[in-house]
């Protein structure tokens, strides 16, 4: 099942190309510090300034490294719904669990014209979705009437919400059950979102401290809330400092300094100012992140 900390896995870059080694070496680091899922190909791994051939060499290395031993929902997502079809035959193809899927970003569609992207999507390739609403990004928020129409859609098994609004959770356990999978996209909302409900989280901050972030989201399945709330409070910082800059910018820095990988990031993302350079610094001090 897809839950706990997911690692919406940054993708490392040398000399203007997909550094291979580098991230597959990170999925290993992921997987041995507790990650639970990887999603290669989302906003974190910077899917919009990837070429086609780049976006699918990277979902094959996440499936390849990963061998089965967690989850790969790979990024599928795009604001042309022909698009995100080829990307998930792809992903399906390559082996991966299951694929999240983005609303259509830019051309503004209404609730009906979101359905049908989903509901294009789930009838061309049989693969498990994940809806990802994050109407920052997209401008169009998924309603939850909405979501409940897409969770009857045979392949939609859960949503990805990066709202930070922890209330939707149990409006969509009226619309859409008990068995659709509920994760944050908003790690300094996930405690509350797993209070009310949520099964885990799609995070950024896993990307830098994988094994707190694990144990984090075990002590919210566990129900046990006084762990995770101090467990939380030293990562709360690094929640909300790694996006002081446009992201992935100082998560790439963090990782950075830790030798998992360059610091680079590609346009119109520009590396990070020197002042989040330090507050990132102070976040993992608090994390107790050795670099």
């Amino acid at each position: 099942m897809i839950k706990g900390s997911i690692t919406a896995l940054v993708t490392p870059f040398k000399d203007n190309s997909v550094d291979e080694k580098a991230f597959q070496s990170f999925i290993e680091w992921q997987i041995d510090n507790g990650t639970h899922g990887l999603v290669p190909c989302g906003t974190t791994g910077e899917s919009a300034t990837l070429t086609d051939a780049e976006h699918r060499r990277v979902i094959a290395l996440t499936v390849e490294a990963a061998a089965g031993r967690v989850p790969v929902i790979a990024g599928a997502g795009s604001n042309e719904t022909t698009v995100s079809k080829a990307y998930a035959r792809h992903a399906k193809e390559e082996g991966a669990d299951a694929i999240l899927v983005v609303t259509p970003y830019y051309n503004k569609p209404n609730q009906e014209g979101i359905y049908q992207h989903f509901k294009a999507i789930s009838e061309s390739v049989d693969i498990p979705i994940v809806v990802y609403n994050i109407p920052g990004r997209s401008v169009v928020d998924i309603t939850n009437d909405t979501m409940g129409r897409l969770s009857k859609l045979p392949t939609v098994i859960g949503c990805k919400d990066a709202t930070g609004d922890v209330a939707r959770v149990q409006g969509l356990v009226d619309r859409c059950g008990e068995g659709f999978i509920q994760l944050s996209g908003d790690d300094p909302s996930s405690l509350g979102h797993s209070a009310h409900g949520g099964m885990g989280a799609i995070s950024v901050g896993s990307n830098v401290a994988p094994k707190a972030y694990s144990e984090l989201h075990e002590a919210l399945l566990k129900g046990e809330f006084t762990k995770a709330k101090s467990l939380n409070a030293k990562l709360d910082c690094l929640h909300k400092d790694l996006f002081l800059c446009p992201s992935p910018a100082p998560a790439k820095y963090a990782l950075s300094l830790m030798g998992k990988m360059e610091p680079s990031v590609r346009l119109p993302i520009v590396p990070c100012a020197d002042s989040t350079k330090r507050a990132v610094e102070a976040a993992m001090n608090r994390a107790g992140i050795s670099y």
